[in-house]
């Protein structure tokens, strides 16, 4: 994605798009790491099996569903990535063979946006010129390099953010009495997915009690869920 420009102002500010990709991939995984693996740990602890047998299914839990994280998003941005790779190859055999087709088009998009025809033909024009490919990358296919398809850097942010927000139930059944089991890692998992729903929600720059009243709430009836399962099943 290298042909597409980084931004037209060039003042260097970051802000909260430009961490998208890697904070939706991280959020997202930890928020599954915690509440998948404290939500089996707690189904398990329900059937009243031993520690041992609940902390190999927690540990179970993270191996396996930091590799199905890690597989699923790179599956999933890899087709994006096609997607962006293709649509840009498509425009510049555009570029090359109507030129002045693709320069009214990028003064039509900036006309829709307030100028009037002149200055959105100069602009086009001088943009163009500057760097066509990126241009209409950016504002006719939405394609920036803010907002980019990373496949690799997606799918490792999600397994390391699913195997961290994992282990955390995990060292909860190792350092808690047996018959405690549930209510320790329902307390600590709800606790992080709180604050993990807060820190999200200010990285992404938006206030936090939404976002944490979800995962809470969420988190709560995964729980009960596995645990009335699990309770089915004691024996």
């Amino acid at each position: 994605m290298g042909v597409i420009d980084k931004g037209i102002s060039g003042s260097g500010e970051i802000h909260a798009t430009a961490r998208l990709g890697w904070l939706r991939a991280s959020v997202l995984g930890a928020n599954d790491g915690i509440l998948s693996t404290s939500s089996l740990i707690i189904g398990v602890a329900s059937a009243y099996t031993s520690q041992a047998g609940i902390l190999l299914a927690g540990i179970s839990s993270l191996i396996a569903g930091a590799m199905s994280m890690a597989a699923g998003e790179y599956v999933s941005v890899s087709s994006q990535a096609d997607s962006e790779k293709a649509d840009l190859t498509r425009e510049k055999r555009e570029l090359g063979s109507s030129w002045d087709s693709e320069v009214s088009e990028l003064a039509g998009i900036y006309r829709q946006r307030g100028l009037d025809d002149l200055l959105a033909h100069r602009v086009a024009v001088a943009l163009m010129k500057h760097d066509a490919l990126g241009a209409h990358a950016r504002d006719e296919l939405g394609i920036s390099e803010a907002t980019a398809a990373r496949p690799i850097q997606a799918a490792l942010a999600s397994a390391c953010a699913f195997a961290l927000g994992a282990i955390l139930p995990v060292l909860t059944v190792v350092v808690s009495p047996l018959r405690l089991v549930s209510w320790s890692v329902s307390i600590v998992s709800l606790i992080c997915l709180a604050i993990l729903g807060t820190v999200g929600a200010l990285a992404g720059g938006t206030p936090p009690w939404r976002p944490a009243l979800r995962v809470i709430f969420w988190g709560v009836m995964a729980m009960v869920v596995t645990s009335v399962i699990g309770s089915v099943f004691n024996k």
